[in-house]
Parts: C-alpha cells; structure tokens; sequence
C-alpha cells in the first residue's frame, strides 16, 4: 500500500492543523495506522495510532489534543492536532501495517512521505 500524507504547514501556537494520510489500496481499512514525527537530532516517535477496528493510542505528549479518525470509505486516516505547541514542531509520516498492536512501531510496514509541522512561539 501507497501513502500519502499532506496537511503540515506552519502555525502559531494555539493554532490547529489537520493532517491528512491517503492510502492507493480500497482495503486500507483493513489496516492498522499510526501517525509519528521526528523533530531535529530526536528519535522518530509515535504520536497517535488507529486500528482497523478503531481502536486508538495516543502518546502522552498529545492526549487531549489531538485526534486520530478514519474515513474507510476515502481510504484516509487523519490527525486533528489542536493546542499546537512549538514542541510539536516535526516531521510527520503516517505509516501503516497489516496486524499487530497499534503501539508496536517495530512492526509498522508501509510508509508515507512526511509532511512539516512548524509551530511557532
């Protein structure tokens, strides 16, 4: 499966963002997504996550702010990001896998391009 994640830009602190991660496969529902980041000289780290059964994780940096959803029928996951912060300031990529837990980003398969998120102070 393609992905193709779009939406990142640059924000004030505050602000909000939606990003949004396209899939090429109509079985995408199927699958289990996660969106992560990477900021500059820092580890890539799993942000949000989804199930194919809707199941959601978030990491504790972004609980209360963000939102994961998907749309099955567009095959498309998106990640509402709300209080942006200037720490969220990264690279973004949603990536996906077959099975697994949704917090196991050993096993995530299939990546998309990333998108930039910018929050400024």
């Amino acid at each position: 499966v393609q992905l193709q994640a779009s939406g990142g830009g640059l924000v004030q602190a505050g602000g909000s963002l939606r990003l949004s991660c396209a899939a090429s496969r109509r079985t995408f529902s199927t699958y289990n997504v996660g969106w992560f980041r990477q900021a500059p000289g820092k580890q890539r780290e799993l942000v949000a996550a989804i199930s194919s059964g809707s199941n959601t994780y978030y990491a504790e940096s972004v609980k209360g702010r963000f939102a994961i959803s998907r749309d099955n029928a567009k095959s498309a996951v998106y990640l509402r990001m709300n209080s942006l912060k200037p720490e969220d300031t990264a690279v973004y990529y949603c990536a996906a896998k077959w099975r697994g837990e949704i917090a196991d980003v050993a096993t995530y398969s299939y990546w998309g391009q990333g998108t930039q998120v910018t929050v400024s102070s």
